[in-house]
């Protein structure tokens, strides 16, 4: 089957209930009719400005309705997604739309500003679509309600293609940003083989798919807690909506964990998607500050990609819904479905350990797999269905997407250890790894024993030049509330745990800055910086 999201929505439209909740965000919500209808319109006048098949269509917003609805008529319309960090900088953001040559930007009002600041500097934009800006958008703009409500909302009469296109981009911790381009029919595969190994319907025609959605049940609200712009909070969104599932957005501008459990009640949110501890604590402590204040029993899995999600937290968690999964799935933007964890409340598994998937392999530095149980380091490598490589960058196309003994293989840089029992530890990524006095330390490893401490809410490690060391190993913290930073028996404590020369020897209060992106991901540049001035000064 040659798959395409936008035939596929087409399918659930006129099989589900049309009065099926499709959209909510605070009061607001959509129907899978009103859903579908708003999306065709949209589809339709972005054609109508001039958008052709294959152009690409910049979001930049935060989660809302408008999100998704934009990503579904990108994939009616056969446009596409391009993601946008709406933390960036005017120069960064101009450089995703200038680099993806977006001819259409969707921006919500807020970042109006910066979009007016960069106008001139994107020939490529046919149109600017302002969202929540209503009769006070900025004047170059259409407004996305007006284009979403006006106009035939009827499904769209064009043939799709499995070839049709979805970018990723995504930010890692060197470079520039770099677009992951994914074909709609490698993601839906990705999706279909996953289905298969957990034993669940995977239609390979049409016709099974409408058997699917008339058979039931379908799929529960799925809340992404995660920003949207992020794999993680995208992938899943896209997997809810294809299997007729709900799609649950927070309303405030930052993460409020006692809103997330409000939606989680009020919606009965089935699955949600996270990224590690930055969203996992604030949503233990906000259970344990008000516990049976929430009805938690809808949950069923959490899944989170990305960042460490320590065990002792999915522990905490598991105690207020002993019926859900927590489910850690080791992958990135170019290799989805390197390995998953799956810990139950009866069934614990260690941080950063996980079963390897079904399509990848580790091998070492000369391209030989490593033997379980060996000890050795080596690079996780990933076979197909996968992207067709970075957006404009062949050179790292090439080292990313390589050919091993004729079998072509995602390497996004990934270290770990085989164990004997086929599992894997996950070290972390060599871009990050700090050289110590000969000694190579993986960051996260030495993370996640500093977010064992109680002090310790969140923690980066980096590595500071040093006339010693070479490279001294620095940890930039953030305190649970009430606590300060005690150097010394927090360097004891990874000391304990870890051999001594992973050790910090300078343990920083994060004073001012934020150790996180706004899609949980580490921010090691920032962490760096800070580190540097606060040693030197």
């Amino acid at each position: 089957m040659d798959w395409n999201f936008g035939d596929i929505l087409d399918v659930i439209e006129r099989t589900v209930d049309p009065n099926r909740l499709a959209l909510a965000h605070g009061d607001r919500t959509l129907t899978w009719r009103e859903a579908g209808e708003r999306s065709n319109r949209l589809a339709r006048n972005f054609a109508a400005a001039g958008v052709k098949v294959g152009d690409k269509i910049a979001h930049y917003m935060r989660n809302q309705p408008a999100y998704m609805e934009t990503v579904r008529a990108g994939f009616k319309g056969r446009f596409t997604h391009v993601n946008i960090n709406y933390r960036y900088k005017p120069d960064e953001v101009a450089y995703i739309i200038e680099n993806s040559d977006a001819a259409v930007l969707v921006y919500g009002s807020e970042f109006r500003d910066t979009v007016t600041e960069i106008r001139d500097r994107l020939p490529l934009v046919k149109l600017y679509v302002e969202v929540g800006g209503g009769k006070d958008k900025a004047p170059f703009a259409e407004d996305f309600e007006t284009l979403a409500t006006a106009g035939d909302g009827s499904p769209l009469d064009i043939r799709r293609s499995g070839d049709d296109q979805l970018f990723l981009y995504t930010g890692g911790t060197t470079g520039m940003p770099k677009g992951v381009i994914w074909p709609h029919k490698e993601l839906r595969e990705v999706a279909l083989m996953g289905a298969r190994k957990a034993g669940l319907a995977a239609p390979d025609t049409i016709p099974e798919l409408i058997a699917a959605l008339t058979a039931g049940p379908l799929s529960t609200p799925m809340l992404p807690a995660c920003p949207l712009m992020h794999g993680t909070g995208l992938f899943s969104a896209i997997g809810a909506a294809m299997n007729a599932g709900a799609i649950v957005t927070l309303d405030n501008a930052s993460f409020d964990a006692h809103e997330l459990w409000r939606a989680v009640d009020r919606w009965k949110v089935g699955s949600m998607a996270i990224v590690g501890d930055a969203f996992a604590k604030p949503m233990l402590r906000a259970l344990n500050e008000k516990p049976g204040a929430y009805d938690v029993s809808s949950v069923l899995n959490i899944v989170s990609s990305g960042v460490m999600w320590s065990t002792e937290v999915k522990r905490g968690l598991l105690e207020h819904m002993p019926q859900a999964m927590m489910t850690d799935s080791f992958g990135s933007s170019e290799a989805v479905g390197l390995g998953s964890s799956i810990m139950i409340k009866d069934g614990e598994i260690p941080t950063a350990r996980f079963t390897i998937g079904d399509r990848a392999q580790v091998f070492d530095e000369n391209d030989e797999p490593v033997a379980p149980g060996s000890g050795k380091q080596g690079l996780i490598a990933l076979a197909p269905p996968l992207p067709l490589g970075y957006y404009k960058d062949e050179a790292k196309t090439a080292k990313t997407f390589r050919t091993i003994r004729g079998q072509r293989f995602s390497m996004p840089g990934d270290f770990c250890i085989v164990e004997a029992d086929g599992t894997i530890v996950l070290l972390g990524r060599g871009n990050a790894t700090i050289n110590t006095a000969g000694e190579k330390v993986f960051p996260e490893e030495v993370e996640e024993v500093l977010k064992t401490h109680p002090s310790i809410e969140d923690a980066l490690v980096v590595g500071v030049p040093d006339e010693k060391w070479g490279q001294a190993i620095t940890a930039v913290v953030k305190t649970a509330p009430g606590y300060g930073v005690d150097e010394a028996d927090i360097v004891a404590h990874v000391k304990h745990r870890l051999a001594a020369y992973k050790s910090p020897k300078r343990v920083l209060l994060a004073d001012g800055i934020s150790l996180r992106a706004p899609n949980g991901k580490a921010d090691y540049k920032t962490a760096a910086a800070f580190a540097r001035a606060a040693v030197t000064s």
